[in-house]
């Protein structure tokens, strides 16, 4: 297992890498300035000085509507630098996982396996995708694809018409920092909770909350219909390393 002193964390400050700082707070948190994904030269200097053996790589622009309007910010973040922290993880020998989405599958099914095809609906989902394409270039690799939320629902509206397995951020880096203790894990696993519509995880977050109803087809972007996942190989892998633990 690798010595917590010796794992890098991007995207420290955005919403699951907030959550998973007081999990390892022995670990880096190199801030963006610090630490720039589309910065080869800088990121190999930081590696140069802060010796790393496991990257987990959550770093990424996220907003569907905001990458329709600026695709070229999310070629840069989301597939150029991830395509760079790769080479640093080939370079100097660490182990790599990557957070990507669900939304990398067409939404036409649910209970989507780790071996069902991808088809992404969004440019964001596209990027991510192209991210999860460099990460297959690296053997000792994870990619961890998942689905979660702000620990209190920030909007009015929630769609009544989606289906997923989103859970809240803090749930979601609890079972990330299982899965970061396990070496053997690599590979693709699925990490989400059960399948529902995001108008009920919405309400399951604070029954007591007035949420609106909301339908993918009133807004601006494609949104798939049904990303469910299945978790079994993560219920598999987290079994397995508690046996052996």
């Amino acid at each position: 297992m690798t010595n917590r002193d010796r794992i890098l964390f991007t995207g420290g400050s955005g919403l699951l890498g907030t959550e998973l700082k007081p999990l390892f707070p022995e670990s880096m948190f190199p801030t963006s300035a610090e630490f720039d994904v589309t910065d080869r030269d800088q990121i190999t200097a930081y590696a140069e000085a802060h010796p790393f053996e496991l990257l987990v790589h959550a770093a990424a622009f996220t907003s569907p509507p905001k990458i329709d309007a600026d695709p070229t910010r999310a070629i840069d973040a989301n597939i150029i630098g991830t395509a760079n922290i790769v080479k640093l993880c080939l370079a100097v020998g660490a182990r790599l996982i990557y957070l990507s989405t669900d939304y990398v599958f067409r939404g036409d099914e649910g209970n989507y396996s780790e071996e069902d095809a991808l088809h992404p609906v969004n440019r964001y989902a596209w990027s991510k995708l192209g991210g999860e394409c460099a990460v297959r270039m690296l053997e000792d690799s994870l990619i961890v694809r998942t689905t979660f939320g702000p620990n209190e629902f920030p909007y009015p509206k929630a769609f009544v018409d989606q289906w997923t397995s989103r859970e809240s951020v803090s749930a979601i880096a609890r079972k990330v920092a299982a899965l970061i203790g396990l070496s053997e894990a690599k590979g693709v696993v699925h990490v989400g909770g059960e399948r529902r519509s995001v108008f009920a995880f919405a309400k399951s977050l604070d029954e007591s909350k007035e949420i609106g109803e909301l339908s993918i087809h009133d807004v601006g972007f494609s949104v798939p219909a049904d990303t469910s996942l299945s978790c079994e190989r993560y219920e598999r892998l987290i079994d397995r390393g508690e046996r052996d633990s």
